[in-house]
């Protein structure tokens, strides 16, 4: 199976459909009229295809067990084609297509096996996916080619050269892989004056994303927050509350992250752990979907126009 335990769970849909062909307008009435041999063609299918959603990850090696909190299942008919229809919903952290799919199948399945005794000629014609929502690919909506990032590593360590600098580098890999390019990349020492130094320097320069890792924890030295809060003109707190609820689902010590958030003129500046797979975890967690927050705060700036 593929890892997706880096992915956020999110609220996920699926519509797919499946086509079931018969030869006489005799058979379209002995289903509407339940008079079908073998039963109640809609009902028993539907149920049928309610069960194959359920089971998808019983019977398809690689997909993922996940909760199925919504299916519904509809025919409809037009001419000599019965159109089923297959909608679920699920808040997860992978897409429900498969599902759907897989119940569209089924049901069409149960019932070209209930027609096939008064229809030899039934067939099922198409089997696809029409629609889908959910997942990071739902949240990319904007030019990313065009926002300009910095990333700025506090270490004491890294900036005397007695340590190298994983955690920047990765944060630096995480943008990449958002379609998002570093323009700055810049290590100083964990200093309250020279970290609000830089923070004022990169908002000045009209950075969109400005990404500081390292001291958001609790050792002396690690004055971050304190050092970026006071200059927040407008604090977001839901981003850390996410990034934190993110982590202690991975962690117990998410928690002890104080991490802060917020808008310095028209730049968003984020306060990451130091260690590499805290920064790692904070850039799944808030990634694609801050960038939405560009979206937000121009609709605001026009309104205010």
């Amino acid at each position: 199976m593929v890892d997706i335990t880096h992915k956020v769970k999110s609220l996920r849909k699926a519509i797919a459909t499946a086509v079931v062909k018969v030869s006489s307008p005799e058979t379209i009435e002995a289903i509407q009229s339940r008079t079908v041999p073998k039963g109640d063609v809609f009902e028993f299918s539907r149920a049928a295809g309610l069960l194959a959603v359920k089971k998808t990850s019983d019977v398809i090696p690689d997909c993922h067990p996940l909760p199925v909190e919504f299916t519904g299942i509809t025919h409809h008919v037009e001419g000599l084609e019965i159109i089923v229809q297959v909608e679920v919903h699920s808040i997860y952290r992978t897409g429900v297509e498969v599902e759907a799919m897989h119940g569209a199948a089924i049901t069409a399945l149960t019932m070209y096996d209930m027609l096939k005794p008064i229809d030899k000629a039934v067939e099922i014609t198409n089997i696809k996916l029409q629609e889908k929502k959910g997942g990071k690919s739902q949240y990319t909506d904007f030019p990313v080619h065009e926002m300009k990032c910095a990333v700025v590593v506090c270490s004491d360590s890294v900036s005397a050269g007695t340590k190298q600098d994983f955690a920047g580098k990765a944060v630096i890999e995480k943008l990449r892989k958002n379609g998002l390019s570093t323009s700055s990349y810049s290590i100083i020492a964990d200093d309250y004056e020279t970290i609000q130094h830089k923070c004022r320097e990169l908002a000045a320069h009209a950075f969109n994303i400005i990404i500081f890792t390292g001291g958001t924890g609790l050792y002396k030295r690690d004055v971050t927050p304190e050092a970026i809060e006071p200059l927040i003109e407008r604090a977001i707190p839901g981003i850390m509350e996410a990034a934190r609820s993110y982590g202690q689902e991975r962690t117990p010590y998410a928690m002890l992250s104080r991490g802060v958030a917020g808008f310095i003129k028209n730049s968003l500046v984020l306060t990451l752990p130091g260690s590499t797979r805290g920064a790692e975890e904070t850039m799944d967690a808030l990634f694609p979907y801050v960038i939405h927050i560009f979206h937000v705060a121009e609709g605001l700036r026009h309104s205010n126009d």
